[in-house]
């Protein structure tokens, strides 16, 4: 589809699709925009439209959706959540195998283990995009499972370098790969739920990240204790351990999850058509294979898509400093030991493993989602201060440092509104991939901001961590006003009738963009 001023001579325009004028870039009708500006319709669609023509006769009753969601979420959360727990677990890695020795191995000294934390996120960051249009063109699954097999792999062998820069080259290779994980579950939770679905299910799946955090500190503190049982550093079969169970999951998502909700094996052909019939309010369906360049350059000028990137910038300073200094924080900040410490990292993936989800359930009672993460930044927000200002109350500090961990309902909330709030599938992964790209420059900085001079207090880090979700909570505030406002100049348009409203069969799985659908409303 692309914007044009008038339409072309001698062009048939039709007002349906059908399986003889899809997968073409023949023009078939045309609308107008939000805009106002004129949109061709091609037959260039979504690949749901293929199903959605073989659904006309197709009934789903709400007994039928209740079943279907049920089998959905039985067949594809588990598995979801254990890889997101997993990835995490990758990730945090070495924030506990530095204080079982990691750093003494390899003599850290100065900045050099600030800048092994960034170098994962370098990787992250130059390959976001290029992995995210692969995540496109290839079938999303198949793709995810090689890719987590891959980083797994690379985690094994952060056991066998034997010096600082073949370290710090693994962390990078790592951070490459693991780039796949969060666009690709992004995709997934689109094809399969329906709007007002997706948060909680972005929250279930995230929120593992605490789980993740369980079961890292369990594993490294159960290997810390018996440092000398093993013929290696009990760091390195961390490393290992962690990898292996990484590499399990990677083949298990490979053949478990289906490319689309069409060809799950564990659906039968009436629920195959259900599922595309169900998700029809999404406005948008599975994914288009094909770049489209009017959709990249609709995401670049979209004041949106900006907000969404230096949120992410904003609140990953934070997360990436404690990522990667959490666990010091505990052992020279707080005192504990270093095997103390691990475990003292275990309530606070409890906090993010409950709070994130129970936020997210907030939405049956307030709806909009985006104001439920508005306020859990500002909690975050009150939670750093407590861990930066409270100096003459340990308590209070550990209180702060705990409730951190509910900060990324805030990603939460951005991760379903890619799903829910940004049509068009190339549009979609630009914005997603530049949002991550932000999460990339935020964790980047973030161990940057510990600096080595200012242990054991870090005063610089943890100020920047209060100046950080100061921001993030002007930005979250800013995107939920730019969406209640143009959802209300939309209705205010179509109660006039000045909208032009398209009266096409399956409309909704013609790959428009939320600006180019007149039918669209953002979720809040």
């Amino acid at each position: 589809m692309s914007d044009i001023d008038k339409k072309e001579e001698n062009v048939e325009l039709h007002s349906t699709f059908s399986k003889d004028n899809i997968d073409t870039h023949q023009i078939l009708s045309q609308i107008t925009s939000i805009n106002g500006r004129v949109v061709d319709i091609t037959g260039d669609v979504d690949e749901a439209m293929k199903y959605a023509l073989d659904t006309e006769d197709v009934e789903l009753t709400d007994a039928d959706a209740k079943k279907l969601l049920r089998k959905i979420d039985i067949f594809l959360l588990p598995l979801i959540c254990l890889l997101y727990a997993l990835q995490f677990m990758d990730k945090v890695s070495s924030s506990y195998a530095a204080i079982m020795g990691l750093r003494t191995y390899y003599n850290m000294h100065g900045n050099q283990y600030s800048w092994a934390g960034s170098s994962f996120y370098l990787g992250y960051l130059i390959f976001e995009f290029p992995i995210s249009m692969a995540l496109q063109r290839f079938p999303v699954a198949k793709m995810t499972g090689i890719f987590i097999v891959l980083w797994g792999t690379i985690l094994c062998l952060h056991a066998t370098p034997a010096n600082y820069a073949g370290f710090i080259t693994l962390r990078t290779l790592l951070g490459i790969f693991e780039s796949a994980v969060t666009p690709a579950m992004v995709i997934i939770t689109g094809q399969w739920y329906k709007a007002d679905e997706q948060f909680l299910r972005t929250a279930y799946w995230f929120a593992c990240n605490g789980f993740g955090t369980i079961l890292g500190s369990s594993i490294a503190y159960g290997l810390a204790i018996r440092q000398g049982s093993y013929s290696m550093d009990a760091w390195k079969v961390l490393f290992i351990v962690i990898g292996c169970m990484t590499i399990s999951v990677g083949i298990m998502i490979f053949f478990h999850i289906p490319d689309l909700p069409v060809k799950a094996w564990f659906l039968n052909e009436t629920e195959k058509k259900q599922v595309v019939v169900r998700i029809k309010s999404n406005q948008q369906g599975f994914g288009n294979r094909h770049f489209k360049f009017h959709q990249l350059k609709e995401a670049l000028l979209d004041v949106n898509t900006w907000i969404y990137f230096f949120f992410a910038v904003a609140t990953d300073i934070p997360n990436g400093a404690l990522t990667n200094f959490g666990s010091i924080l505990l052992s020279e900040t707080f005192g504990y030991s270093p095997t103390k410490s691990l475990l003292m990292n275990m309530p606070g993936g409890a906090v993010e493993l409950v709070g994130c989800i129970l936020f997210a359930y907030l939405q049956k009672y307030f709806k909009h989602k985006l104001a439920i993460s508005a306020g859990s930044m500002i909690l975050t927000l009150v939670a750093v201060c407590m861990l930066a200002f409270a100096l003459d109350s340990p308590n209070a500090r550990l209180a702060g440092y705990y409730l951190f961990y509910i900060s990324p309902v805030g990603m939460i909330c951005c991760l379903s509104c890619f799903t829910s709030n940004v049509a068009g599938h190339t549009k979609k992964i630009t914005v997603n991939a530049l949002y991550l790209i932000g999460y990339c420059v935020g964790n980047l900085v973030g161990p940057q901001t510990f600096i080595a001079k200012q242990a054991p207090e870090y005063r610089g880090g943890q100020i920047s961590m209060v100046v950080c979700y100061a921001v993030s909570v002007v930005l979250n505030l800013w995107l939920y006003y730019n969406y209640w406002a143009e959802n209300k100049r939309r209705d205010q348009l179509q109660a006039e009738g000045k909208l032009e409203l398209p009266h096409i069969d399956n409309i909704e799985f013609a790959d428009l963009t939320d600006k180019e659908n007149v039918n669209f409303r953002y979720k809040l």
